[in-house]
C-alpha cells in the first residue's frame, strides 16, 4: 500500500513492486515541480512530517510549511522552494508567520545555498518566531552555523544580496523601503547555487507555516561608480563567534573602545569622539574634545574609566592628549609628533604609544601627566600597537622587523623582546583580555602592506595559555576596524567596526 500526500489529494493504492516504484518516482517529481518563480521544492534533511510549498497565483503568495529540528549546527532540516542561479543576485520578500504559538526559534528564511544537501554551505536571512532577524551562515560543508544578528526586531520585509563572496542583509517596513541592516558575511558560493525560501519549525514534532509575499529574485549589476560606504559597529562573542550589530550608518566611523561599565562603546567619527549606548536606538552622542576636533582612531579609556586618551592631528601631526571621559578640555601629553596612543598601564600612570622620531616608528612610554618619553624599541622597521597586559608586566605590540608584520611582546621596560606567533598573514593590533587569558588581533592577507582599509581581513583569537588560534570574524575592513583596545569588561566579547560599499536599496 502507498499513500500519496500532495496537499490536493490523498488516495490509497494497492499495487505490485514495479507499480509501487513508479508511483514513488512520480511522487518525487511532484515534489520537484515548479511552483511560482521557483523551479521546485523539497524537504532538506530528514523530517518527521513532510513539508510543502503552495503558490497562490491570484494573491502572488507562497505558503511554506516546514518541520525539522533546526537550521543550525552542521546539518539542516527544513522545507525549501528553490531556483538555481549563478552570479550576483538578490531575493526579497515580505514574511509573516501563520499563528503566534509556535516555537520562538522557528525560522522563515530567504536563502542562498550551494547544494540541496543538509550540510551544505549557505547564507540566509532568517526571521525567527520571536522577532529576531539575523544573517545565518555555514562557510564550509558540515561546519557549524553562525550568525550576525541585526538590531531590528521583526521587520516585515527582508532582502539578502549576494555580491561576489559577500552577502548583505537589508530590512524594511510596511512602506517597502529597505535599509542595509549592517549584517554582512563573506561566504563563497561557486558556480551555480540555489536561491529560495524556506521554513523550519525548530521542533521535529511540529510543522510551522509562513507566508512569503511580494517575492522577487533579481540579478545584480555592478555596484556603481560611487557606492555608499556603510560602517557597522558590531560585537562578537568569544565562545560562539556569533555577532551582533549594534549600530550601522552610511558614514565613516572607527575603532570602538568598550566602557568600563560595559554599557557603551566609544568611536571616532569625522574628527570627533562619540559614545553609543548599547541596546539603544539613538545615534551616538558627541563627547566634547574641543579645540581638538581632528581625532584619529588611536584613543582609549583609562583603567578606572575616568579619563580618555586621544590622538589628534589638528596641526598636521598626531599628538596625544588626555581629558575627562565625559568630555572636557584636552591636556597635551606628547609635544612631539607624530605620536599615536595605544595603551594605558594598569595603574593609570603611564601611556604606551607609537612615535615617529628621526624617520623611524618605535614604541614609547610617557607619564600620563606629561614628562619625558622613553623609547622601548629600536629594531629597523615599523613597531606599532603597544598594549599592556592586565598585570602591567608586559607590553604586546606588532613589528615588521622579520620582513612581515607579526605579533611580539616585551617586558614593560622594553627588555626581553620576543615573537609571540609566526603566521603567513600580516598581523596587527594585539589586544589582551581583561582576565589575561586571550589575545585578539587583526590579520591581513599575505602581501598586504601596512594596515589599509578596504580589505578582506580576519579577527583572530589566541588562547594565551596554549597559543591555540581560531577565527572570530571575517569581514571587509582593516584600518579603523580594531586599532585600539575593544574587549568587554567581562572578557566575553570584542567590539569592532566592519565596512560595506553598497549601491541600490539602503
Amino acid at each position: 500500500m502507498i499513500v500519496l500526500r500532495g496537499g490536493l489529494f490523498m488516495e490509497t493504492w494497492w499495487c505490485g513492486p514495479v507499480l509501487a516504484a513508479a508511483v514513488l518516482l512520480n511522487l518525487s517529481v511532484l515534489a520537484q515541480a515548479q511552483v511560482g518563480i521557483f523551479e521546485g521544492h523539497k524537504d532538506i534533511g530528514t523530517l518527521l512530517h513532510p513539508g510543502n510549498t503552495i503558490y497562490d497565483a491570484a494573491q502572488g503568495t507562497y505558503t511554506v510549511s516546514g518541520s525539522g529540528d533546526n537550521m543550525w549546527f552542521g546539518t539542516d532540516n527544513f522545507q525549501l522552494a528553490w531556483k538555481k542561479l549563478s552570479g550576483d543576485v538578490a531575493i526579497t520578500a515580505d514574511i509573516n508567520f501563520v499563528g503566534t504559538k509556535g516555537n520562538a526559534h522557528r525560522k522563515a528564511a530567504l536563502l542562498l545555498r550551494q547544494s540541496l544537501e543538509p550540510n551544505s554551505v549557505y547564507v540566509d536571512v532568517a526571521r525567527h518566531g520571536n522577532g529576531l532577524t539575523s544573517l545565518q551562515y555555514r562557510d564550509a560543508t558540515g561546519a557549524d552555523t553562525h550568525e550576525v544578528e541585526t538590531a531590528v526586531d521583526g521587520p516585515e520585509r527582508v532582502r539578502i544580496e549576494r555580491r561576489g563572496d559577500y552577502a548583505y542583509v537589508f530590512v524594511g517596513d510596511r512602506t517597502g523601503k529597505l535599509r542595509f541592516s549592517g549584517s554582512a558575511m563573506r561566504v563563497a558560493l561557486t558556480g551555480e547555487f540555489y536561491v529560495g525560501i524556506g521554513v523550519c519549525s525548530h521542533d521535529k514534532d511540529a510543522t510551522e507555516t509562513a507566508v512569503f509575499s511580494h517575492v522577487t529574485i533579481e540579478p545584480l549589476g555592478a555596484a556603481g561608480t560611487k557606492p555608499a560606504l556603510w560602517s557597522t559597529l558590531e560585537t562578537v562573542k568569544v565562545a560562539s563567534t556569533d555577532r551582533l550589530v549594534a549600530y550601522s550608518a552610511p558614514e565613516h566611523f572607527e575603532a570602538p573602545n568598550w566602557s568600563r561599565d560595559g554599557h557603551s562603546l566609544l568611536i571616532n567619527h569625522d574628527g570627533a569622539m562619540e559614545r553609543f549606548t548599547l541596546g539603544g536606538t539613538a545615534a551616538p552622542e558627541l563627547i566634547k574634545t574641543a579645540p581638538q576636533m581632528h581625532v584619529n582612531n588611536d584613543h582609549g579609556l583609562s583603567p578606572d574609566g575616568a579619563m580618555l586618551a586621544i590622538s589628534d592631528q589638528g596641526d598636521g601631526r598626531s599628538r596625544i592628549y588626555v581629558l575627562s571621559a565625559s568630555g572636557g578640555t584636552p591636556r597635551l601629553v606628547t609635544p612631539e609628533g607624530p605620536s599615536y596612543w595605544h595603551g594605558w598601564s594598569p595603574d593609570g600612570k603611564t601611556l604606551a604609544f607609537t612615535g615617529q622620531r628621526a624617520g623611524e616608528f618605535d614604541i614609547y612610554t610617557v607619564p600620563a601627566g606629561g614628562g619625558t618619553e622613553t623609547r622601548l624599541t629600536s629594531a629597523k622597521g615599523l613597531d606599532d600597537g603597544p598594549e599592556y597586559t592586565p598585570d602591567g608586566t608586559k607590553i604586546y605590540f606588532n613589528s615588521e622587523r622579520t620582513g612581515t608584520m607579526q605579533i611580539w611582546r616585551m617586558n614593560a621596560d622594553g627588555s626581553g623582546q620576543e615573537q609571540v606567533l609566526e603566521e603567513t598573514s600580516n598581523d596587527w593590533f594585539p589586544h589582551i583580555s581583561p582576565d589575561g587569558k586571550w589575545m585578539v588581533y587583526l590579520a591581513y592577507k599575505p602581501g598586504v602592506s601596512g594596515h589599509p582599509g578596504g580589505e578582506d581581513v580576519e579577527i583572530r583569537l589566541m588562547s594565551l595559555p596554549d597559543q591555540k588560534v581560531k577565527v572570530l570574524a571575517k569581514l571587509y575592513g582593516g584600518q579603523g576596524t580594531m586599532n585600539v583596545p575593544s574587549w568587554s569588561p567581562d572578557s566575553t566579547r570584542i567590539a569592532f567596526v566592519s565596512y560595506a560599499l553598497l549601491a541600490g536599496p539602503q
